[in-house]
């Protein structure tokens, strides 16, 4: 019996322990009361967030998690030359974040930071500048001095808004040999071959395989499919949901559907996009007047999406959110009411019920769970 109890004991310890994940809450430090990046175990059986650690960063407006879960890189949200990129090393027993180093990006406004699957660069989209820094990572996971510096030109928007390059994100493919890299001033995706062993990795996708938008639509962030040749893109000023087919480098429109209720006229400032990592359901965030996220199923046989419906985040300004490794829980990110909201997500419809749980955290913008 006594047995028995003692095995009983070691699999709720280890089931218990697998429930618990790491969440990292990136922030706005000159917006408000914000220290820098937040660590908190999240726990995908009960949804409850228990604050671990903090450590002072500038302006870590995104975050990226390291393949291995061991190093956290941000992008510090600045202009002129103080933007840049700071590397952490993360103990997974303790939860504490220890700063390794910093290096300046060469761009201006840096607002998204990505890691390649081998860990041997980090990417920084410039908003401000409309530009792509790439950098090296040493072995110790710290960041090494600027390698290469795309600067995007030419012009977008309408004839009555006209917009200079914004890069707004670069997104690394599931197979690690390309970057598609959004650019909400251009209306336009450029498509990169990434070859990690080169000092300068990045080269133009041959044929050109850039994709351009609608005038004053803005492209912003990207999200993959986690088993089906579909990626979907979020459009800042359209608030449209753009779904493609991709094959290697190449995109294939299949569909473009509002995230707004059928005759919304508020403010469009559509933020973030998330595929469930079942794969099952499609999310975006709306800020402006909107302050939402829409849900999609997708079909698994030719990436379409149909809406389900669309939530209230509790909150204003869900710039970033974030879904569980389970698929059952969603956390939204809501900069100007200074609170993360947690939702449990519906197995069927995945829609969206608040749990009545939330962390009051200052100008959170960024969400990354550790698997």
């Amino acid at each position: 019996m006594r047995f028995l109890i003692l095995i009983s004991a070691f699999f709720a310890s280890v089931c218990g322990y697998a429930q618990n994940h790491y969440l990292f809450i990136g922030t706005y430090t000159n917006k408000g009361d914000s220290k820098g990046i937040y660590v908190y175990r999240f726990n995908t059986s009960t949804g409850n967030a228990e604050p671990v650690s903090t450590i002072m960063s500038d302006n870590p407006s995104y975050l990226a998690i390291a393949p291995g879960g061991r190093l956290l890189y941000a992008a510090n949200e600045a202009g002129g030359s103080n933007g840049g990129v700071s590397a952490f090393s993360f103990d997974k027993a303790t939860g504490q974040l220890q700063f390794l180093n910093k290096q300046p990006g060469g761009g201006n406004g840096p607002c998204y930071v990505s890691v390649d699957a081998h860990m041997k660069y980090v990417l920084l989209a410039n908003y401000g500048g409309g530009s792509l820094s790439v950098l090296p990572l040493h072995e110790d996971g710290s960041v090494g001095p600027l390698s290469q510096f795309i600067q995007h030109t030419g012009q977008g928007g309408t004839a009555d808004k006209p917009e200079k390059p914004h890069v707004h994100s670069a997104t690394f493919s599931p197979d690690n040999k390309y970057v598609y890299v959004a650019d909400l001033g251009l209306d336009k995706i450029s498509i990169y071959d990434f070859n990690g062993s080169l000092p300068q990795p990045l080269s133009p996708a041959s044929p050109d395989s850039s994709s351009k938008l609608q005038p004053g639509n803005g492209p912003r962030h990207m999200s993959f499919h986690p088993t089906r040749p579909f990626v979907y893109l979020i459009e800042e000023k359209g608030g449209f949901v753009d779904a493609y087919r991709y094959k290697k480098s190449q995109l294939t429109p299949i569909q473009r559907i509002s995230s707004h209720p059928q005759g919304y006229s508020g403010v469009i400032g559509s933020a973030d996009i998330h595929v469930s990592p079942d794969g099952k359901f499609l999310y975006a965030s709306n800020r402006g007047d909107a302050n939402s996220i829409a849900v999609y199923t997708i079909n698994q046989a030719d990436g379409l999406l149909k809406l389900q419906g669309i939530d209230s985040v509790l909150g204003k300004t869900p710039r970033n959110f974030v879904i569980d490794p389970t698929s059952h829980f969603l956390l939204a990110a809501n900069q100007n009411s200074d609170n993360v909201v947690i939702f449990k997500i519906d197995q069927t419809t995945g829609l969206l019920t608040p749990t009545g749980k939330e962390l009051q955290i200052p100008s959170p913008v960024c969400l990354k769970i550790m698997p």
